[in-house]
């Protein structure tokens, strides 16, 4: 068995092999692109004949780096090898085992990968031998949750701006992600342009909008725009805010107009079972030939 910790920077790998019984077999940089790869598949080769316990040369080899993607972690999957991505905070706390001041370097995180497999790769989970079909698919859900989080953080700049010299707009909309708000807002986007918006101009917006009961909420939203006795902000400063307001209107709207592919992946890679509302996603067998079994994502 060779264990390989794998250090990975953007356009290299610092990486040390190690035996079993924990003897450091080599240490080396190589860069990220094919002579690297056949650099590290060189070395292990070599290592792999001069073990007297394997006479074929055709041990086990397993690798632990800090990430669970990409055309490296790929290709040495391609390979037959067992990769287990290893959290960074994870790694991190394991540094300590081997310095108490806890400094890092790369060779240094190089042998806590290696080591930490060698020693705790039970309590790991190995990156799944998925089929090309459900990487896609990994990766599509990754972008969506991504995506998820960005109009999040927009929208909460959103409110924080509109606090800032508008609350009245968190009275009258519920949802600033609704269509009224976002055309309303961009069209009207501080308190003194809202509070001139006739009922007309809101029951149109409404209209497009295709909501029920126009008539009532648009008198109700007028209600709120003219409301008496509110704090503003000066002239200036308001009419900063509101290009602000905007501007994050339109990411917002660009994130939701991006996040929409990704909420459909290809059919074939995914079947609903009959007797769950759970999605079935059969992967297919390792190179080792063991299968990998089925996975489910809810």
């Amino acid at each position: 068995m060779i264990i390989i910790g794998d250090d990975w920077a953007q356009d290299h790998h610092d990486i040390e092999l190690m035996s079993e019984n924990g003897d450091v077999l080599a240490r080396f940089r190589v860069q990220e692109n094919v002579d690297g790869l056949a650099e590290l598949l060189a070395k292990i080769t070599e290592h792999s004949r001069e073990a007297d316990d394997d006479e074929d040369g055709d041990e086990e080899v397993l690798v632990g780096i800090e990430r669970d993607n990409g055309p490296w972690v790929s290709a040495l999957r391609s390979y037959g090898y067992v990769v287990y991505a290893i959290n960074p905070v994870q790694s991190a706390r394991c540094r300590s085992r081997f310095s108490l001041a806890g400094a890092k370097s790369d060779v240094g995180d190089a042998h806590v990968l290696a080591d930490t497999v060698r020693t705790d790769r039970r309590q790991l989970r190995a990156v799944a031998d998925d089929s090309l079909e459900v990487e896609g698919l990994k990766i599509l859900a990754r972008t969506h949750k991504t995506l998820i989080w960005e109009r999040r953080r927009h929208l909460n700049r959103l409110r924080y701006n509109l606090i800032q010299y508008f609350p009245a707009a968190l009275d009258a909309f519920d949802d600033l992600t609704s269509a009224e708000a976002v055309e309303l807002l961009t069209k009207a986007p501080t308190p003194e342009q809202a509070a001139a918006s006739t009922l007309t101009q809101i029951k149109a917006v409404l209209k497009r909008a295709q909501r029920r009961m126009i008539e009532d909420r648009a008198l109700a939203m007028r209600t709120v725009f003219r409301a008496p006795g509110r704090l503003t902000q000066p002239g200036a400063l308001s009419s900063a805010h509101a290009a602000a307001t905007v501007a994050m209107l339109a990411v917002a709207a660009a994130i939701e107009a991006q996040d929409r592919p990704s909420r459909r992946p290809g059919h074939h890679s995914v079947r609903a079972t009959p007797s769950s509302t759970d999605h079935q996603i059969t992967s297919r067998h390792g190179s080792n030939g063991r299968s990998t079994g089925t996975r489910r994502i809810r």
